[in-house]
């Protein structure tokens, strides 16, 4: 492979992940695997993402909170959408500051969000009995809300 084949091959890959970065933010990851699962070479992925970082196209910082906007929309809690973050690629310090980022700047109140995530799925009616209670905080905690905001939201019912 000539040098002018690669460079062809890593301004097609520059542009498809431009591409891909202009429908919705990606992580790093996401974006190394959408351009390998396309025939794009490791080392050039490697390179590109570099650049797309250093155009300022590309932020994992970006992605985590407009992820973590969106999630918590569709009413999921902070322990999945932390989950799904690393699960994406984004690391621990940059999740614990996206998530304490939200809460500090009132985007998010947790304790609203189960309440609210709560009456979606079940409504006001009190859990007919122990059972259907632990049903009801299996679920909650399949959202991704922590046992106190489960247990606060619950006592209130």
């Amino acid at each position: 492979m000539s040098d002018s084949d690669n460079a062809l091959n890593h301004a097609e890959a520059y542009a498809l992940a431009v591409g891909l970065l202009a429908r919705r933010e990606h992580s790093a990851r996401e974006l190394a695997s959408k351009l390998t699962g396309r025939g794009v070479a490791s080392e050039v992925s490697a390179e590109v993402l570099e650049r797309l970082a250093a155009d300022r196209l590309q932020s994992d910082e970006r992605f985590a909170e407009a992820y973590l906007r969106q999630r918590s929309q569709k009413g999921y809690g902070p322990q999945r959408i932390a989950a799904e973050l690393r699960e994406r690629g984004i690391d621990d310090l940059l999740v614990a500051a996206a998530l304490r980022q939200a809460e500090e700047e009132g985007e998010v109140d947790w304790f609203a969000l189960a309440a609210a995530a709560y009456r979606k799925k079940f409504g006001s009616d009190r859990p007919a009995d122990i059972r259907e209670r632990a049903k009801r905080q299996r679920f909650m905690l399949y959202r991704g809300f922590s046992h106190e905001q489960i247990a606060e939201m619950m006592g209130k019912q």
